[in-house]
């Protein structure tokens, strides 16, 4: 029972999540990326929490100015 819930809860969560994403402007978008590439790096090179933070926070900022970018061209 308490399994059910939890996947119900995520799910909810989820969709939340990706709703939110439907109106994201380019930029956002670069920068959400960029964050969930940094923390994976982070959390790999480092292995901890402060690593995936600092690795989110670096690819975030890359991602949003790579993004930025590219639609500037």
């Amino acid at each position: 029972m308490k399994r059910a819930v939890k996947i119900m809860i995520a799910a909810v969560i989820s969709s939340c999540l990706l709703a939110g994403c439907a109106t994201a402007t380019p930029t956002q978008k670069g920068a959400m990326k960029g964050a969930v590439v940094g923390g994976l790096a982070g959390q790999l090179i480092g292995g901890n929490t402060s690593a995936t933070l600092i690795g989110a926070g670096a690819g975030a900022l890359g991602g949003a100015l790579l993004s930025d970018y590219k639609a500037n061209q």
